[in-house]
């Protein structure tokens, strides 16, 4: 089990309204005697619900608001083929 120090939640808010949510657990791949071996793991999805109940239980919780351009439209026609 981690501990508040350890763990922190990430809730990534895109412009479409869309919330993602993710926990990270602080892992060594060494000895945790070795800062240099110590790093944040990949992201591992978790719900609105538990990302709320950690934020209210003082977990450490970071809001990323990402703001990317739309998708440009590419039309395809289709070319008519002379025999």
């Amino acid at each position: 089990m981690h501990t508040k120090q350890t763990v922190r939640y990430i809730c990534e808010q895109y412009q479409s309204g869309n919330h993602y949510f993710y926990k990270q657990e602080l892992i060594t791949h060494d000895s945790w005697q070795n800062p240099s071996s110590i790093q944040w793991s990949a992201k591992r999805p978790i719900t609105r619900r538990t990302f709320q109940a950690k934020q209210k239980e003082g977990y450490k919780t970071i809001i990323i608001k990402i703001e990317k351009a739309p998708a440009e439209v590419l039309l395809f026609t289709k070319r008519k083929q002379s025999v």
